[in-house]
């Protein structure tokens, strides 16, 4: 039996629950949420995404995701468009508010990132993130999507 302290998804998940809990205390004195965080951090990498792009790239659950739309709509945060080329398409853009919250808290979440990394040299940052992101790829083998990477 492989012991949890060895267990990858145990660890990414301690990992992960523990700063992503710190970073909500701290953000929610802000006025905001870790999921309407996560909606203006790629908003800000990439402005007028649909919404199943959007729940694709911060791994919210459509579902969740149309809730948090609507609230981050309401604080005037985001704005719904009808795409130019196709009516029925509805793209998310992040409205000046959004933008100057965005502002907010990104100092914030790059100081999380130092001390995640704290000790870690540029080499090792850079390796541990290109293996996360094949981790996460690696997880489509479970949907049916593409066999994993070896």
């Amino acid at each position: 039996m492989l012991p949890l302290d060895d267990y990858v998804p145990y660890l990414l998940n301690r990992a992960g629950a523990r700063i992503a809990q710190a970073f909500s205390e701290e953000i929610r004195g802000l006025g905001t949420t870790l999921q309407a965080w996560r909606v203006l951090a790629a908003l800000r990498d990439r402005d007028n995404q649909r919404v199943s792009e959007l729940s694709d790239h911060t791994s919210i659950e459509i579902s969740t995701l149309s809730r948090v739309l609507d609230g981050m709509q309401k604080q005037g945060l985001i704005a719904r468009r009808r795409a130019d080329d196709d009516g029925r398409v509805v793209t998310l853009h992040v409205t000046p508010a959004g933008r100057r919250l965005t502002d907010r808290i990104l100092p914030v979440a790059e100081r999380y990132e130092r001390i995640a990394i704290n000790g870690l040299s540029a080499s090792e940052t850079a390796t541990l993130k290109r293996l996360l992101r094949r981790l996460y790829a690696n997880m489509d083998a479970l949907n049916g999507k593409r066999e994993a990477a070896e």
